[in-house]
């Protein structure tokens, strides 16, 4: 067990968390404003099913071009510059989205958004990590769950503007208009300094040669997080269906998988300095593939809705826990591992669909989703690389 005793945190890092909290927020209700308006996008261009869905697949797209350049803005101008004014230019792009003529424009404007957004998530993480290393204590998961409850926020946000037949270009520039300040408010709260300042391990220009297979082991780890969050997402709703529950519930399994993932996130913290986070993500990973493997083994729709909850809870801490120890790794410039991690994770968000989908086309769908038993298995036998406690 490991309890972590530190003193009570100054005003600054109050006012620092407090900040960093709000950027998280925004980063997660930006985007999710844009989703439920699919449908309006989709009929005002006069789309099919799959030129929509090629337009969207330029988000990720751009992500992964783009997350490489984040180690690089991060060093030049600071994690929380580029995290408060990346969502300002965010917000701008996404304006974008509302004025789009054809498919092609909407696809460069999801390439925009994907790739500020990339960046972005790089830099909040490396300040809410400075900001964890000035507690002495865990943090970061709570940051994560605030980002989820940010992406909550913006799809209720997107769903009333919808239902009240709000124009596309006025809920957009009003959600712009807002998290926009929000951001630039939460700026003025951010630490200045350097972004190495707080850090108690040497850093280097560049990646050295032992820091490699640990990167490629977290990134592993960050993309299995990544497979179990996107099976609720993708296909949880289809799964139910098979089992014969209706739209509405079959709806639910995403909400199950993303609401205990929250509140696994919002607890983590605490979880993590009583048992340390290499313990708690094993935890975790065994609880999420134990679930999943019984929503798979019994037919069963509240089973199956258990299941999905289970694995959202079991791997609330993963991907926190994968970018704290990269961006703790020595020999690395400020910036560089949390970028490596962020690829990776963005990556497995992008394969994952195309994974589950194959083995269930040639398998059924049952087999598909063993991939995220698979991936608690493999978690709990790759979660020795983490670090254990808030530093190492």
């Amino acid at each position: 067990m490991t309890t972590v005793t530190t003193a009570a945190p100054t005003r600054q890092a109050r006012h620092a968390r407090a900040a960093v909290a709000a950027l998280f927020l925004t980063n997660g209700a930006i985007f999710f404003n844009v989703v439920p308006r699919y449908p309006q996008i989709k009929a005002d261009l006069a789309l099919t099913n799959v030129a929509l869905g090629t337009a969207i697949a330029a988000f990720p797209i751009g992500a992964l071009l783009a997350g490489l350049l984040a180690a690089t803005a991060i060093r030049r101008f600071g994690s929380a510059r580029v995290g408060a004014f990346g969502i300002l230019l965010t917000t701008i792009a996404t304006l974008g989205v509302a004025v789009a003529p054809n498919v092609y424009t909407l696809a460069a404007v999801l390439f925009v958004v994907g790739a500020l957004d990339s960046i972005v998530d790089v830099a909040q993480n490396s300040h809410g990590l400075r900001v964890q290393r000035l507690y002495g204590r865990s943090i970061v998961n709570s940051l994560h769950g605030v980002w989820s409850v940010g992406a909550v926020l913006g799809g209720l946000m997107g769903s009333a503007a919808a239902g009240l037949n709000l124009p596309l270009g006025l809920h957009l520039a009003t959600s712009a208009a807002l998290f926009s300040t929000v951001a630039l408010i939460a700026y003025r709260y951010t630490l200045p300094g350097p972004d190495d300042t707080e850090r108690t391990v040497q850093t280097g220009p560049s990646i050295s040669s032992r820091a490699v297979p640990l990167l490629a082991v977290l990134g592993i780890l960050a993309a299995c997080g990544a497979l179990v969050e996107d099976a609720g997402a993708s296909w949880g709703a289809i799964y139910l269906t098979d089992l014969h529950a209706g739209a509405a519930t079959a709806g639910l399994a995403v909400v199950a998988l993303q609401t205990a993932m929250t509140i696994g996130r919002l607890t983590g913290d605490r979880a993590v300095d009583r048992f340390g986070q290499r313990t708690v993500v094993r935890a975790g990973a065994a609880l999420a593939a134990v679930g999943m493997g019984a929503a798979l083994t019994v037919a069963s729709i509240p089973v199956a809705l258990g299941g999905f909850a289970l694995a959202g809870l079991g791997v609330a801490t993963l991907v926190p826990a994968a970018m704290h120890t990269a961006d703790e790794l020595p020999g690395l410039a400020p910036g560089t591992g949390l970028m490596i991690v962020s690829w990776m994770l963005r990556g497995g968000f992008l394969l994952s669909p195309l994974l589950v989908g194959y083995l269930a086309d040639h398998a059924g769908l049952r087999v598909g989703l063993l991939t995220v038993v698979a991936a608690g298995l493999t978690t709990v036998a790759l979660a020795r690389v983490l670090v254990n406690g808030n530093h190492r």
